[in-house]
């Protein structure tokens, strides 16, 4: 779009970004989703209240193109960091320590990996 200028990408923007997406019926089961989810976590005790209405949080992300920069964005991802960062972390501690052959082969297929990625990306 540079050979055209930013009001032609401006303009392309514009005309595609109310047009219909076939996922956009499914917003309200994605949205409505995180609340179910936050509520059984809560009601089955994997989640403690706090951290069960951090996750229900989840829910005020909003979906689409260019919608994950508002601050009420980062407080729900922020929700879901609270909510999930611990259990993590206890099964990190819990589970069996992986052997060094095993830690490198992983370590070089994450590396070639997101090499990877940054030239396909590149590459456009």
């Amino acid at each position: 779009m540079r050979s055209r200028g930013a009001d032609v990408a401006t303009e392309a923007v514009t005309a595609g970004y109310g047009a219909f997406h076939v996922f956009a019926a499914l917003n309200l089961a994605v949205l409505a989703g995180w609340v179910v989810l936050a509520l059984g976590a809560w009601r089955t005790r994997v989640l403690g209240p706090v951290r069960a209405v951090a996750l229900g949080l989840t829910a005020a992300l909003p979906l689409g193109v260019l919608k994950g920069t508002t601050p009420m964005s980062l407080v729900a991802l922020a929700g879901l960091c609270v909510a999930l960062v611990p259990s993590g972390l206890g099964l990190l501690r819990a589970a069996p320590r992986p052997g060094r052959a095993v830690a490198l082969r992983w370590a070089g297929l994450t590396a070639v990996t997101i090499v990877s990625m940054v030239l396909i990306g590149q590459a456009g």
